[in-house]
């Protein structure tokens, strides 16, 4: 793919990088929520992350508007500052007693759920993760006791659609 130069930006995309830079600029990251829909849940995703400081952009899916975005800058901050996050960890110190963990994103789910991104990173060439949390009662989406739609509403970003860094229950999750 060639670069993208103004010139071969349509206008609402141009002006869409440009809030992107800005926010980079002014915020660290820029945090891009797309709400749910007929297709499925909504997500939401970090672009300049690794343009800025040389961390994986990030991905959230099926948590509610208000808590995606917060979720996503605390984990650009702290990566940004230096602190390294392990696929299939728990960490339980971004919100109050509610873990989160960490998987790759597989590249095929890129343009899907990084698609603005594209106008940062022409090519798609950037590392990215996604950031799971359970239900409230603490099931994840690939487990049986998650209640009936979770691994639909969660959807894991990778190949299989489960988790591929860590084996649930054994040294994850």
């Amino acid at each position: 793919m060639a670069p993208v130069t103004a010139e071969t930006l349509a206008p609402e995309e141009e002006a869409l990088l440009e809030w992107i830079v800005q926010q980079g600029q002014q915020r660290g990251n820029a945090v891009i929520a797309v709400p749910d829909d007929d297709e499925g849940a909504g997500y939401a995703f970090t672009a300049c992350a690794w343009a800025l400081h040389g961390v994986p952009e990030a991905v959230v899916v099926g948590l509610p508007a208000e808590i995606g975005p917060v979720l996503l800058d605390a984990y650009v901050d702290r990566a940004a500052a230096g602190e390294q996050f392990e696929y299939g960890k728990l960490y339980t110190d971004f919100f109050e007693g509610v873990p989160v963990t960490f998987e790759k994103v597989a590249k095929g789910h890129y343009l899907e759920y990084f698609g603005s991104a594209f106008l940062v990173y022409p090519d798609g060439d950037f590392p990215a993760v996604q950031l799971i949390v359970p239900t409230p009662d603490g099931s994840w989406p690939w487990q049986e006791s998650a209640p009936d739609g979770f691994a639909d509403w969660q959807l894991v970003l990778t190949e299989s659609g489960e988790p591929e860094s860590w084996t649930p229950g054994v040294d994850g999750p």
